[in-house]
Protein backbone atom coordinates (compact mmCIF):
# COMPACT_ATOMS: atom_id res chain seq x y z
CA UNK A 1 0.00 0.00 0.00
CA UNK A 2 1.34 3.28 -0.95
CA UNK A 3 2.46 5.51 1.95
CA UNK A 4 4.66 8.23 3.41
CA UNK A 5 5.33 11.73 3.54
CA UNK A 6 7.96 13.24 1.35
CA UNK A 7 10.10 14.37 3.34
CA UNK A 8 13.41 15.29 1.62
CA UNK A 9 14.03 16.28 -2.31
CA UNK A 10 17.41 16.11 -3.77
CA UNK A 11 18.85 16.87 -7.28
CA UNK A 12 22.63 16.22 -8.50
CA UNK A 13 24.60 17.39 -11.97
CA UNK A 14 25.69 13.77 -13.38
CA UNK A 15 28.10 13.74 -16.63
CA UNK A 16 29.56 11.60 -18.32
CA UNK A 17 32.37 13.04 -20.47
CA UNK A 18 31.70 10.99 -23.47
CA UNK A 19 32.44 13.07 -25.77
CA UNK A 20 36.25 12.26 -25.13
CA UNK A 21 35.03 8.64 -27.75
CA UNK A 22 32.69 10.59 -30.00
CA UNK A 23 29.84 8.73 -28.41
CA UNK A 24 26.57 9.70 -29.18
CA UNK A 25 28.18 12.02 -31.85
CA UNK A 26 25.41 13.25 -34.43
CA UNK A 27 24.76 15.86 -37.40
CA UNK A 28 23.79 18.51 -34.64
CA UNK A 29 25.39 17.41 -31.38
CA UNK A 30 29.14 16.51 -32.43
CA UNK A 31 30.48 17.02 -28.51
CA UNK A 32 27.87 15.58 -26.33
CA UNK A 33 28.95 14.76 -22.77
CA UNK A 34 26.10 12.32 -21.71
CA UNK A 35 24.48 13.51 -18.50
CA UNK A 36 21.66 13.74 -15.83
CA UNK A 37 19.84 15.65 -13.50
CA UNK A 38 19.24 13.03 -10.91
CA UNK A 39 16.67 13.29 -8.48
CA UNK A 40 16.00 11.55 -5.35
CA UNK A 41 12.98 11.08 -2.90
CA UNK A 42 12.73 10.05 0.54
CA UNK A 43 10.19 9.67 2.45
CA UNK A 44 9.21 9.12 6.28
CA UNK A 45 7.81 5.75 5.72
CA UNK A 46 9.67 3.58 7.45
CA UNK A 47 10.20 1.11 4.70
CA UNK A 48 13.25 3.83 3.65
CA UNK A 49 12.40 2.81 0.09
CA UNK A 50 13.75 5.86 -1.47
CA UNK A 51 12.36 7.28 -5.29
CA UNK A 52 15.08 7.89 -7.90
CA UNK A 53 14.48 10.00 -11.10
CA UNK A 54 16.55 11.12 -14.14
CA UNK A 55 15.96 13.60 -17.23
CA UNK A 56 18.59 13.08 -19.71
CA UNK A 57 20.65 16.08 -21.12
CA UNK A 58 24.02 16.81 -23.26
CA UNK A 59 26.58 18.35 -20.30
CA UNK A 60 26.57 21.87 -20.00
CA UNK A 61 22.92 23.09 -19.10
CA UNK A 62 22.55 19.98 -16.91
CA UNK A 63 22.89 22.98 -13.92
CA UNK A 64 19.88 24.73 -15.60
CA UNK A 65 17.89 21.48 -15.39
CA UNK A 66 19.15 20.41 -11.72
CA UNK A 67 17.77 24.58 -10.74
CA UNK A 68 14.38 24.06 -12.22
CA UNK A 69 13.92 20.64 -10.06
CA UNK A 70 14.74 22.80 -6.78
CA UNK A 71 11.94 25.15 -8.30
CA UNK A 72 9.52 22.84 -8.65
CA UNK A 73 10.28 20.95 -5.56
CA UNK A 74 8.04 22.68 -2.69
CA UNK A 75 5.08 20.98 -4.94
CA UNK A 76 6.16 17.46 -3.00
CA UNK A 77 7.42 18.45 -0.69
CA UNK A 78 5.45 17.36 2.75
CA UNK A 79 3.17 15.74 0.48
CA UNK A 80 1.51 12.79 0.93
CA UNK A 81 2.42 10.13 -1.23
CA UNK A 82 -1.09 8.74 -0.97
CA UNK A 83 -2.78 12.12 -2.14
CA UNK A 84 -0.37 12.48 -4.97
CA UNK A 85 -0.87 8.88 -6.64
CA UNK A 86 -4.56 9.16 -5.14
CA UNK A 87 -4.89 11.98 -7.49
CA UNK A 88 -2.23 11.90 -9.96
CA UNK A 89 -3.95 13.70 -12.75
CA UNK A 90 -4.39 17.03 -10.39
CA UNK A 91 -0.70 16.43 -9.04
CA UNK A 92 0.58 16.36 -12.43
CA UNK A 93 -1.48 19.33 -13.24
CA UNK A 94 -0.56 21.52 -10.61
CA UNK A 95 3.67 20.93 -11.28
CA UNK A 96 2.71 21.59 -14.97
CA UNK A 97 1.08 24.39 -13.93
CA UNK A 98 2.43 26.31 -11.96
CA UNK A 99 1.13 29.95 -11.92
CA UNK A 100 4.55 31.49 -12.32
CA UNK A 101 6.86 28.54 -13.67
CA UNK A 102 4.51 27.98 -16.55
CA UNK A 103 5.48 31.28 -17.70
CA UNK A 104 8.85 29.82 -18.83
CA UNK A 105 7.25 26.50 -20.38
CA UNK A 106 4.37 25.91 -20.73
CA UNK A 107 5.03 21.93 -20.82
CA UNK A 108 8.34 22.49 -22.60
CA UNK A 109 12.15 22.91 -22.16
CA UNK A 110 14.20 22.86 -18.83
CA UNK A 111 11.07 23.59 -16.78
CA UNK A 112 9.07 20.32 -18.42
CA UNK A 113 12.53 18.46 -18.25
CA UNK A 114 12.55 19.10 -14.63
CA UNK A 115 8.92 18.24 -14.30
CA UNK A 116 9.76 14.23 -16.17
CA UNK A 117 12.72 13.91 -13.50
CA UNK A 118 10.70 14.54 -10.36
CA UNK A 119 8.15 12.27 -11.59
CA UNK A 120 10.20 9.93 -12.47
CA UNK A 121 10.93 9.39 -9.02
CA UNK A 122 7.46 9.63 -7.44
CA UNK A 123 6.87 6.75 -10.51
CA UNK A 124 9.91 4.32 -9.09
CA UNK A 125 8.97 4.72 -5.55
CA UNK A 126 5.55 4.07 -6.14
CA UNK A 127 6.21 0.85 -7.82
CA UNK A 128 9.29 0.23 -5.40
CA UNK A 129 6.36 0.42 -2.44
CA UNK A 130 4.13 -2.31 -4.77
CA UNK A 131 7.04 -4.24 -4.64
CA UNK A 132 6.58 -4.44 -8.61
CA UNK A 133 8.72 -3.29 -11.64
CA UNK A 134 6.96 -0.66 -13.33
CA UNK A 135 5.59 -1.95 -16.31
CA UNK A 136 3.59 -4.68 -13.89
CA UNK A 137 2.77 -1.99 -12.35
CA UNK A 138 0.73 -0.32 -15.18
CA UNK A 139 -0.03 -3.93 -16.91
CA UNK A 140 -1.71 -4.58 -13.01
CA UNK A 141 -3.88 -1.62 -12.80
CA UNK A 142 -7.59 -1.29 -13.76
CA UNK A 143 -8.30 0.84 -17.25
CA UNK A 144 -9.86 3.20 -15.04
CA UNK A 145 -7.09 3.99 -12.38
CA UNK A 146 -4.73 3.98 -14.96
CA UNK A 147 -6.76 6.89 -17.29
CA UNK A 148 -6.55 8.64 -13.89
CA UNK A 149 -3.28 9.31 -13.79
CA UNK A 150 -3.83 11.44 -17.23
CA UNK A 151 -4.09 15.07 -17.87
CA UNK A 152 -6.51 15.02 -21.28
CA UNK A 153 -6.02 18.85 -21.63
CA UNK A 154 -5.62 19.77 -24.72
CA UNK A 155 -6.56 16.30 -26.05
CA UNK A 156 -10.03 16.03 -26.30
CA UNK A 157 -10.60 16.52 -30.06
CA UNK A 158 -8.50 13.29 -30.65
CA UNK A 159 -9.10 11.44 -27.53
CA UNK A 160 -11.18 11.41 -24.40
CA UNK A 161 -11.22 9.57 -21.58
CA UNK A 162 -13.39 7.39 -22.34
CA UNK A 163 -12.07 6.80 -25.58
CA UNK A 164 -8.67 5.79 -23.22
CA UNK A 165 -11.12 3.53 -21.47
CA UNK A 166 -12.19 1.71 -24.46
CA UNK A 167 -8.68 1.03 -25.63
CA UNK A 168 -7.11 -0.55 -22.52
CA UNK A 169 -10.41 -2.38 -22.01
CA UNK A 170 -9.96 -4.13 -25.26
CA UNK A 171 -6.51 -4.66 -24.46
CA UNK A 172 -7.39 -6.77 -21.85
CA UNK A 173 -8.37 -9.45 -24.15
CA UNK A 174 -5.01 -12.12 -24.51
CA UNK A 175 -3.31 -9.38 -22.03
CA UNK A 176 -1.92 -12.83 -20.04
CA UNK A 177 -0.89 -14.18 -23.44
CA UNK A 178 1.03 -11.38 -24.31
CA UNK A 179 2.94 -10.62 -20.66
CA UNK A 180 4.19 -14.56 -20.81
CA UNK A 181 5.37 -13.67 -24.72
CA UNK A 182 7.11 -10.79 -23.00
CA UNK A 183 8.95 -12.92 -20.39
CA UNK A 184 10.02 -16.03 -22.73
CA UNK A 185 11.25 -13.81 -25.62
CA UNK A 186 11.22 -10.00 -24.87
CA UNK A 187 10.86 -7.08 -26.57
CA UNK A 188 12.53 -6.23 -30.28
CA UNK A 189 15.29 -4.07 -30.11
CA UNK A 190 17.26 -2.04 -33.13
CA UNK A 191 21.49 -0.92 -32.21
CA UNK A 192 22.45 2.59 -32.78
CA UNK A 193 25.69 1.91 -30.82
CA UNK A 194 27.73 0.93 -34.17
CA UNK A 195 27.52 4.22 -36.35
CA UNK A 196 27.48 7.78 -34.24
CA UNK A 197 28.70 9.89 -36.84
CA UNK A 198 31.96 10.61 -34.93
CA UNK A 199 33.44 6.91 -35.25
CA UNK A 200 35.74 6.54 -37.67
CA UNK A 201 35.27 3.57 -40.74
CA UNK A 202 37.76 0.76 -38.51
CA UNK A 203 35.17 1.53 -35.38
CA UNK A 204 31.96 1.36 -37.14
CA UNK A 205 32.80 -1.87 -39.26
CA UNK A 206 34.51 -3.57 -36.33
CA UNK A 207 31.24 -2.89 -34.15
CA UNK A 208 28.80 -3.74 -37.23
CA UNK A 209 30.86 -6.70 -36.87
CA UNK A 210 30.61 -7.10 -33.42
CA UNK A 211 26.58 -6.44 -33.53
CA UNK A 212 26.46 -9.07 -36.26
CA UNK A 213 27.61 -11.80 -33.92
CA UNK A 214 25.76 -10.86 -31.01
CA UNK A 215 22.46 -11.46 -33.49
CA UNK A 216 21.63 -8.11 -34.14
CA UNK A 217 19.57 -7.36 -37.09
CA UNK A 218 18.39 -4.25 -37.07
CA UNK A 219 20.88 -1.40 -37.29
CA UNK A 220 20.59 2.75 -37.05
CA UNK A 221 23.27 5.09 -39.29
CA UNK A 222 23.37 8.96 -38.18
CA UNK A 223 23.24 11.17 -41.53
CA UNK A 224 23.08 14.56 -42.08
CA UNK A 225 26.70 15.98 -42.06
CA UNK A 226 27.44 16.16 -45.59
CA UNK A 227 25.97 14.11 -48.42
CA UNK A 228 28.83 12.32 -50.10
CA UNK A 229 30.00 11.16 -46.56
CA UNK A 230 26.87 9.70 -45.64
CA UNK A 231 26.42 8.13 -49.24
CA UNK A 232 29.87 6.65 -48.18
CA UNK A 233 28.94 5.16 -44.97
CA UNK A 234 25.47 3.69 -45.89
CA UNK A 235 27.09 2.05 -48.47
CA UNK A 236 29.85 0.60 -46.10
CA UNK A 237 27.18 -0.59 -43.50
CA UNK A 238 25.06 -1.72 -46.15
CA UNK A 239 27.54 -4.28 -47.35
CA UNK A 240 28.70 -5.07 -44.04
CA UNK A 241 24.93 -5.96 -42.45
CA UNK A 242 23.67 -7.47 -46.06
CA UNK A 243 20.31 -6.50 -48.25
CA UNK A 244 18.01 -8.87 -45.46
CA UNK A 245 18.63 -6.49 -42.28
CA UNK A 246 16.90 -3.53 -41.60
CA UNK A 247 18.53 -0.01 -41.81
CA UNK A 248 17.10 3.38 -40.04
CA UNK A 249 18.44 6.43 -40.98
CA UNK A 250 18.81 9.74 -38.11
CA UNK A 251 19.54 13.32 -39.46
CA UNK A 252 19.24 15.02 -35.68
CA UNK A 253 16.52 18.12 -37.20
CA UNK A 254 19.99 18.84 -39.57
CA UNK A 255 17.98 19.53 -43.08
CA UNK A 256 15.39 22.17 -44.26
CA UNK A 257 12.35 20.41 -45.59
CA UNK A 258 13.47 20.94 -49.65
CA UNK A 259 16.72 19.79 -48.32
CA UNK A 260 15.63 16.96 -46.50
CA UNK A 261 13.46 15.38 -49.20
CA UNK A 262 16.66 15.94 -51.46
CA UNK A 263 19.25 13.87 -49.43
CA UNK A 264 16.79 11.13 -48.95
CA UNK A 265 16.31 10.62 -52.16
CA UNK A 266 20.15 10.18 -52.78
CA UNK A 267 20.15 7.93 -49.70
CA UNK A 268 16.95 6.00 -50.73
CA UNK A 269 19.25 3.13 -52.69
CA UNK A 270 20.93 1.77 -49.19
CA UNK A 271 16.44 1.07 -48.57
CA UNK A 272 16.20 2.94 -45.07
CA UNK A 273 12.82 1.62 -43.20
CA UNK A 274 12.56 5.03 -42.17
CA UNK A 275 14.61 8.57 -42.16
CA UNK A 276 14.11 9.80 -37.94
CA UNK A 277 14.22 13.41 -37.39
CA UNK A 278 14.47 15.03 -40.95
CA UNK A 279 13.51 18.25 -39.97
CA UNK A 280 13.04 20.69 -36.89
CA UNK A 281 11.25 18.82 -34.68
CA UNK A 282 8.43 21.62 -33.90
CA UNK A 283 7.67 21.56 -37.75
CA UNK A 284 4.27 19.30 -37.96
CA UNK A 285 3.71 20.47 -41.45
CA UNK A 286 7.40 20.17 -42.33
CA UNK A 287 6.99 16.40 -41.41
CA UNK A 288 4.00 16.27 -43.22
CA UNK A 289 5.23 17.41 -46.77
CA UNK A 290 8.85 15.46 -46.52
CA UNK A 291 6.65 12.34 -44.86
CA UNK A 292 4.24 12.38 -48.43
CA UNK A 293 7.04 13.01 -50.71
CA UNK A 294 8.81 10.15 -49.70
CA UNK A 295 6.00 7.76 -50.04
CA UNK A 296 7.24 6.73 -53.57
CA UNK A 297 10.53 5.48 -52.17
CA UNK A 298 9.09 3.48 -49.58
CA UNK A 299 11.12 5.75 -46.71
CA UNK A 300 9.38 6.33 -43.63
CA UNK A 301 9.59 9.50 -41.05
CA UNK A 302 10.08 8.84 -37.51
CA UNK A 303 9.76 11.50 -34.93
CA UNK A 304 9.20 12.68 -31.45
CA UNK A 305 12.43 12.13 -29.06
CA UNK A 306 12.20 16.23 -29.18
CA UNK A 307 8.72 16.81 -29.15
CA UNK A 308 8.16 18.67 -26.19
CA UNK A 309 4.34 17.29 -25.23
CA UNK A 310 1.80 15.35 -26.08
CA UNK A 311 -0.16 18.60 -27.96
CA UNK A 312 3.05 18.16 -30.40
CA UNK A 313 2.33 14.29 -30.87
CA UNK A 314 -1.60 15.13 -31.41
CA UNK A 315 -0.79 17.24 -34.00
CA UNK A 316 1.80 14.91 -36.19
CA UNK A 317 -0.53 12.05 -35.69
CA UNK A 318 -3.26 14.60 -37.14
CA UNK A 319 -0.98 15.95 -40.13
CA UNK A 320 -0.12 12.34 -41.33
CA UNK A 321 3.72 13.63 -40.56
CA UNK A 322 4.97 10.36 -39.58
CA UNK A 323 5.01 6.50 -39.80
CA UNK A 324 6.93 5.46 -36.50
CA UNK A 325 6.39 7.60 -33.55
CA UNK A 326 9.36 7.99 -31.14
CA UNK A 327 8.58 8.65 -27.20
CA UNK A 328 11.17 9.27 -24.44
CA UNK A 329 11.11 8.77 -21.09
CA UNK A 330 12.25 12.09 -19.92
CA UNK A 331 11.49 15.06 -22.62
CA UNK A 332 7.80 14.35 -22.04
CA UNK A 333 6.57 14.67 -18.48
CA UNK A 334 7.01 11.32 -17.17
CA UNK A 335 5.08 7.88 -17.83
CA UNK A 336 1.46 10.11 -17.28
CA UNK A 337 2.00 12.05 -20.27
CA UNK A 338 3.31 9.10 -22.66
CA UNK A 339 0.48 7.46 -21.77
CA UNK A 340 -1.88 9.78 -23.24
CA UNK A 341 0.99 9.71 -26.54
CA UNK A 342 0.89 5.59 -26.41
CA UNK A 343 -3.27 5.79 -26.62
CA UNK A 344 -3.27 8.20 -29.25
CA UNK A 345 -0.98 6.06 -31.46
CA UNK A 346 -2.52 3.22 -30.99
CA UNK A 347 -5.80 5.61 -32.06
CA UNK A 348 -4.36 6.21 -35.25
CA UNK A 349 -2.70 2.56 -36.01
CA UNK A 350 0.86 4.50 -35.81
CA UNK A 351 3.39 1.95 -34.48
CA UNK A 352 5.47 3.49 -31.49
CA UNK A 353 9.18 2.99 -31.66
CA UNK A 354 10.84 4.48 -28.35
CA UNK A 355 14.17 6.87 -28.56
CA UNK A 356 16.36 5.36 -26.07
CA UNK A 357 20.30 5.52 -25.49
CA UNK A 358 21.78 8.31 -23.07
CA UNK A 359 21.61 8.17 -19.31
CA UNK A 360 19.00 5.71 -18.04
CA UNK A 361 16.83 6.18 -21.27
CA UNK A 362 17.43 1.88 -22.31
CA UNK A 363 16.58 1.60 -18.15
CA UNK A 364 13.12 4.08 -18.39
CA UNK A 365 11.73 3.12 -21.77
CA UNK A 366 11.54 -0.73 -21.51
CA UNK A 367 9.32 -0.51 -18.72
CA UNK A 368 6.60 1.71 -21.40
CA UNK A 369 7.10 -0.10 -24.29
CA UNK A 370 6.36 -3.25 -22.64
CA UNK A 371 3.80 -2.29 -20.78
CA UNK A 372 2.37 -0.76 -24.60
CA UNK A 373 2.58 -4.10 -25.96
CA UNK A 374 0.65 -6.01 -23.33
CA UNK A 375 -2.27 -3.52 -22.84
CA UNK A 376 -2.36 -1.17 -25.75
CA UNK A 377 -0.61 -1.63 -29.21
CA UNK A 378 -1.08 -5.70 -28.86
CA UNK A 379 1.10 -6.06 -32.15
CA UNK A 380 4.99 -6.12 -32.34
CA UNK A 381 4.18 -5.66 -36.60
CA UNK A 382 7.01 -2.69 -37.27
CA UNK A 383 7.87 -2.08 -33.71
CA UNK A 384 10.81 -1.77 -31.98
CA UNK A 385 13.33 -0.47 -29.20
CA UNK A 386 15.79 1.51 -30.18
CA UNK A 387 18.81 0.28 -27.77
CA UNK A 388 22.33 1.72 -27.32
CA UNK A 389 25.53 0.12 -25.23
CA UNK A 390 26.45 2.85 -23.19
CA UNK A 391 26.72 3.55 -19.04
CA UNK A 392 24.79 0.59 -18.26
CA UNK A 393 27.32 -0.31 -16.18
CA UNK A 394 26.49 2.73 -13.83
CA UNK A 395 22.99 1.75 -13.05
CA UNK A 396 21.72 -1.00 -9.96
CA UNK A 397 19.23 -2.62 -12.37
CA UNK A 398 20.56 -2.37 -15.81
CA UNK A 399 18.46 -3.32 -18.58
CA UNK A 400 19.18 -7.30 -19.97
CA UNK A 401 19.42 -7.77 -23.53
CA UNK A 402 18.96 -11.36 -25.00
CA UNK A 403 19.14 -12.03 -28.93
CA UNK A 404 18.75 -8.36 -29.40
CA UNK A 405 15.68 -7.95 -27.18
CA UNK A 406 14.39 -6.51 -24.04
CA UNK A 407 14.33 -9.13 -21.86
CA UNK A 408 11.54 -7.59 -19.06
CA UNK A 409 12.85 -6.02 -15.54
CA UNK A 410 12.10 -8.38 -12.77
CA UNK A 411 13.06 -5.94 -10.00
CA UNK A 412 10.76 -3.34 -7.95
CA UNK A 413 10.72 0.41 -9.28
CA UNK A 414 11.50 1.91 -12.85
CA UNK A 415 15.01 1.05 -12.91
CA UNK A 416 15.96 4.20 -12.26
CA UNK A 417 18.58 4.12 -9.37
CA UNK A 418 22.27 4.68 -10.23
CA UNK A 419 25.07 3.10 -8.55
CA UNK A 420 25.94 5.75 -5.79
CA UNK A 421 29.65 5.42 -6.31
CA UNK A 422 29.28 6.40 -9.87
CA UNK A 423 26.93 9.53 -8.65
CA UNK A 424 29.61 10.49 -6.43
CA UNK A 425 32.67 10.18 -8.92
CA UNK A 426 30.23 11.51 -11.70
CA UNK A 427 29.12 14.75 -10.41
CA UNK A 428 29.76 17.91 -12.04
CA UNK A 429 32.16 19.71 -10.98
CA UNK A 430 33.54 18.33 -7.14
CA UNK A 431 33.19 14.80 -8.49
CA UNK A 432 36.39 13.03 -8.70
CA UNK A 433 36.10 12.37 -12.73
CA UNK A 434 35.45 15.80 -13.23
CA UNK A 435 38.24 16.93 -10.71
CA UNK A 436 40.99 15.62 -13.09
CA UNK A 437 39.77 16.51 -16.45
CA UNK A 438 38.77 20.40 -15.22
CA UNK A 439 42.49 20.30 -13.68
CA UNK A 440 43.48 18.97 -16.99
CA UNK A 441 41.56 21.24 -19.55
CA UNK A 442 43.67 24.34 -17.05
CA UNK A 443 47.09 22.93 -17.82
Amino acid sequence: MVHGRVSRLSVSDVRFPTSLGGHGSDAMHTDPDYSAAYVIIETDAEDGLKGYGITFTLGKGTEVVVCAVNALAHHVLNKDLRDIVGDFRGFYRQLTSDGQLRWIGPEKGVVHLATAAVLNAVWDLWAKQEGKPLWKLLVDMDPRTLVSCIDFRYLTDVLTEEDACEILQKGQVGKKEREEHMLTRGYPAYTTSCAWLGYSDDTLKQLCKEALRDGWTRFKVKVGADVQDDMRRCRLIRDMIGPEKTLMMDANQRWDVPEAVEWMSKLAEFKPLWIEEPTSPDDILGHAAISKALVPLGIGVATGEQCHNRVIFKQLLQANALQFLQIDSCRLGSVNENLSVLLMAKKFEIPVCPHAGGVGLCELVQHLIIFDYICVSASLENRMCEYVDHLHEHFKYPVRIRQASYMPPMDAGYSTEMKEESVKKHQYPDGEVWKKLLAAQKN
